[in-house]
């Protein structure tokens, strides 16, 4: 049975040590575990993520009745349907439906002993009983904990008798994580504080009575040109734009633009682009379904009306954009079932996904999954490349609040993703986005939606290595940006980073308590943000701010 090959060099975990049905001798050992009504569900140890992985077991199941049995893996099921004698595959690997694979006859017989296997290589996922291929899918995501359970089918309670499942083996083979393992709430770090500086803010817009919300940014090759995007409402809305020629030190009035971005539903994203031919464009984005996008090969000047990328949907499309070392983009989304194909068909489980243009912007690939977790609402992925250009890094918005943020890596530019880790209660929060300082270190803007911490809902922003991410540790120190006065509803930044070292952040909140929020920018320095470090540590050298 399949269940390893060369070259499989990631971790293994036994749940249930003990023989293949082909070595098990006289028909019955004593079974290590048994599933029943009276204990459903047998769950590994571990889960298992993204990237290659392989699940082995053997089993008996004697099933009658309304029961049912199955391999679970995640939020998806490879089972034995007991009123319609068949093997089923369904769940998130097939698009949350029912797959009918083949009668159950076929493959189980009576009590006898069987392996059941399932192996991904690449994208595609071959699902196995005994040394025979049943069925095979595709998807790159996390596949989540494997177990086995028992229960009744299509609402029947199980009848009385042997309805069990027998396990005498059962492992894992992949990029594995501790099940249900959880980071700390809160950190230790220290946070500096510039919400009272207002010398450091600069007004972008505010009109009394209109929300202004979730702007985005894109710094211009001239090393000094800004143009902001940001809707007249909570995500939907007319889009906005507004041009700074200075740094963001001052902003024009509101400019003129397409008749059809009154028509935005979502968030718009912006994004400067060069094609491999060496022509540089500005692409925006708005989300939901379709995703569409506008364009302009004037640096602003001139825009093109939206218009859809293809036949798919997403919501805050797209939450980052990175180039790829042949010179490919790769944009990145999330969706929950809602939109990606235009229907509206919630399934609970988040997915976070990734297309590709090959024209520097212009046309865009069919989506493909590209991390998720089984019961974390993973979304709204901001990248990172490392500082030697070889791996990229996913920091994740968690919106089950079940957990702190996690995060993601790359080890082939943007084609498979790891098994998602949480990260430290210092960098949990929405809608990342980061730059490198001129002396390596990152600069990280984001909501604070870490579990216990004094600036809960307020602008915030990180500082520390790509290493401190990499490694779980909490970094060098927080910053609250500015004091927001209502809940959580702030902070989807722009941050661009100026010739001079000068970082520029720009987001919406509500500054004035009782009022629609609005938009503003924050400048500083990390030179400027150390200073108030070492002085806050009594004169401390940076080297001990950890």
């Amino acid at each position: 049975m399949p269940v390893s090959r060369a070259g499989f060099s990631q971790e293994r975990a036994d749940f249930v040590p003990g023989p293949r049905a082909a070595d098990i001798d006289g028909g019955s050992p004593a079974p290590v575990v048994e599933v029943d009504r009276n204990s459903p569900v047998f769950l590994g140890t571990r889960d298992i993520g993204t990237g290659d992985f392989a699940i082995g077991a053997t089993v008996r199941v004697m099933i009658q009745g309304g029961s049912g049995a199955a391999l679970k893996m995640g939020e998806s099921y490879f089972g034995f349907d007991g009123p319609n004698r068949e093997v089923f595959l369904s769940g998130a690997l097939v698009g949350h439906r029912y797959v009918r694979i083949a009668a159950m006859d076929q493959h189980v017989q009576g009590p006898e002993w069987f392996d059941l296997a399932v192996v991904r290589e690449g994208p595609e996922i071959r699902f196995f009983i005994g040394s025979q291929e049943v069925h095979r899918t595709r998807s790159l995501a996390a596949i989540g904990t494997p177990g086995f359970t028992f229960a009744s089918v299509g609402g029947l309670a199980p009848v009385l008798g042997e309805n069990v499942i027998h396990i005498a083996r059962f492992s894992a083979t992949g990029a594995l994580q501790n099940a249900g393992a959880v980071r700390p709430r809160g950190y230790q770090i220290p946070t500096i504080d510039l919400a009272s500086e207002t010398h450091r803010q600069v007004m972008v817009d505010r009109e009394p009575g209109q929300y202004l919300g979730h702007p985005t940014t894109v710094l211009l090759e001239d090393g000094k040109t800004m143009i902001a995007v940001y809707p007249k409402g909570h995500g939907a809305g007319a889009i906005v734009m507004k041009r700074s020629e200075d740094g963001g030190r001052t902003w024009s009035e509101r400019l003129g633009v397409p008749e059809n971005w009154a028509t935005s539903r979502e968030v718009p994203t912006l994004y400067r682009v060069v094609d491999k031919a060496g022509v540089e464009r500005l692409i925006m984005f708005s989300g939901l379904y379709p995703i569409r996008m506008a364009t302009s090969e004037d640096e602003g000047v001139t825009w093109t009306s939206l218009e859809p990328i293809g036949d798919f949907g997403g919501i805050v499309a797209m939450s980052d954009l990175v180039r790829t070392k042949g010179g490919d983009y790769l944009a990145f989304f999330h969706d929950d079932g809602r939109f990606i194909k235009g229907e509206d068909n919630t399934h609970g489980q988040f997915y976070v996904y990734s297309t590709r243009s090959a024209d520097g912007g212009l046309s865009w690939s069919h989506p493909e999954v590209v991390v998720s977790h089984p019961t974390a609402h993973l979304c709204e992925p901001g990248i990172i490349r490392s500082p030697n250009g070889d791996q990229l890094l996913m920091l994740l918005r968690e919106n089950s609040r079940q957990y702190n943020a996690f995060f993601s890596t790359s080890d082939d530019d943007g084609r498979t993703w790891s098994t998602p880790v949480e990260l430290p209660g210092a960098l949990t929060g929405d809608r990342h986005q980061a730059v490198y300082g001129p002396d390596g270190r990152l600069f990280v803007s984001f909501r604070d939606r870490t579990h216990d911490s004094p600036t809960w809902g307020d602008w915030v922003g990180w500082v520390g290595t790509y290493e401190d991410i990499i490694e779980g540790r909490e970094g060098q120190y927080r910053v609250r940006l500015m004091d927001n006065h209502k809940a959580a509803d702030t902070a989807y930044p722009g941050v661009e980073i100026l010739p001079d070292g000068t970082i520029v952040t720009t987001t919406y909140g509500h500054w004035t308590e009782g009022e629609e929020p609005y938009i503003m920018s924050v400048r500083f320095t990390l030179e400027e943000l150390d200073q108030k470090a070492r002085a806050a540590k009594g004169n401390q050298r940076p080297d001990t701010l950890r």
